[in-house]
């Protein structure tokens, strides 16, 4: 076993996870336990982003039928879990459906390990040192079966990562969202109207790398209807901005997941006290 399984095993052992972050009825909210609960993670991951969207697999992704990449190895994977719907797993067993996915890394985890998915993309470094005194939380790889896209499953996903973010002292919370499509001018109005309302101030402002670098400002306030713009944006990105994120400089372009994306940033401090208080201060609206 590698050194770096070995040492997470060894830190699981000695530091047990929480059976659960959050219930609403027969949905339960809580972390990944074990490599099969990954999985099946990654199996959600590939129906939604291959099946159901317009990502492009690979042979191994393909045959797999995972969406699968070398961060899920050291990421904490958030997980809803329908315990209404049982499964049959290979060995005929039945177990609840994993019904929605996060995907979890913390900066001490990524330091260790080379870094953020992020900074594939943006500038983050730039940001991180900037602000020596923080602690980083990169979100990414979400998504939710299509039966269960609804305000419940989305307000347990983050009860979850409110709960989580408080155990480990989070301050500051990043990560790539997407909009659908690789031709930036057919959402040029998406993507102004994040330009225009909704980018970071210069203290937070990451800009995306410069060899991948698109422009966002493609439309003054006057060639776009604001209301229409914020309507057709992702259910997920419209959720961050009521939580009170920040949008990045420029976007970048997916060809292999058929997106466009944009960098989220929410430091904890900034973030929409409504929702916070909402959750609970503790994260016990939800807790089971």
């Amino acid at each position: 076993m590698p050194l770096t399984a070995k040492a997470n095993m060894a830190s699981e052992l000695a530091n047990p996870r929480p059976e659960s972050l959050g219930r609403i009825g027969p949905l339960e909210v809580r972390l990944a336990r074990n490599a099969k609960e990954v999985k099946k993670a990654q199996r959600l991951r590939y129906q939604v982003f291959y099946e159901e969207m317009s990502a492009v697999a690979d042979a191994v992704t393909q045959a797999t039928r995972r969406d699968a990449d070398p961060f899920d190895a050291f990421c904490d994977h958030l997980l809803v879990i329908d315990h209404s719907s049982m499964k049959r797993n290979k060995l005929g067993r039945l177990k609840p459906e994993i019904v929605g996915t996060y995907r979890l890394l913390r900066q001490d985890v990524a330091n260790s390990q080379g870094g953020f998915y992020t900074a594939s993309e943006f500038d983050i470094q730039t940001l991180l040192d900037a602000n020596p005194d923080k602690n980083f939380l990169e979100l990414g790889r979400s998504c939710v079966l299509k039966p269960y896209r609804n305000k419940k499953t989305v307000e347990l996903l983050w009860h979850g990562i409110w709960a989580y973010v408080l155990q480990h002292g989070i301050d500051v919370m990043i990560g790539c969202a997407s909009i659908e499509g690789t031709n930036p001018d057919t959402i040029a109005d998406q993507l102004s109207f994040l330009h225009h309302n909704a980018r970071a101030p210069k203290d937070w402002r990451v800009r995306a790398l410069s060899e991948r670098y698109v422009e966002m400002n493609r439309q003054s306030t006057d060639e776009f209807k604001p209301k229409e713009s914020l309507r057709a944006l992702p259910p997920l990105v419209k959720g961050y901005l009521r939580l009170g994120a920040y949008i990045g400089d420029g976007a970048v372009v997916d060809h292999q997941f058929g997106t466009t994306d944009v960098l989220i940033i929410m430091p904890v401090s900034e973030l929409n006290s409504r929702y916070v208080n909402y959750y609970g201060a503790d994260a016990s609206r939800y807790a089971s």
